[in-house]
């Protein structure tokens, strides 16, 4: 079994930055892919960003591109969101998820990290 947990998420001001993490546990972890995810309150989940784990290839959300970068440290079992430039409106619980090999849904889900931008 596949567990993720997100960290790094917190209170900063608009024009900074964090930087997400997202540890999965496990023997061995070999996903398809990595992706972020973000809920905003009243808002539906939408999707940020991906990482193709094998080979490292990024996809991001048209909105997120310029500001968001994310990467993955295959030794680690660890995925990142660099977030720069952070808008109010980024506000929201921010989860990672994995897609195995073979499937279009995603089977594990981390339990979410809180980012809060204020103005």
């Amino acid at each position: 079994q596949v567990q993720l947990v997100e960290s790094g998420g917190g209170l900063v001001q608009a024009g900074g930055s964090l930087r997400l993490s997202c540890a999965a546990s496990g023997r061995t972890f070999s996903p398809a892919t990595m992706d972020w995810f973000r809920q905003a309150p009243g808002k539906e989940r939408e999707f940020v960003a991906g990482v193709i784990w094998s080979g490292g290839r990024t996809y991001y959300a048209d909105s997120m591109k310029g500001r968001f970068t994310i990467s993955r440290d295959n030794a680690k079992n660890t995925m990142y969101l660099q977030m720069n430039s952070l808008k109010p409106e980024d506000t929201a619980v921010y989860y990672c998820a994995a897609r195995a090999v073979g499937r279009s849904d995603f089977h594990y889900w981390g339990q979410g990290t809180q980012v809060t931008v204020s103005s």
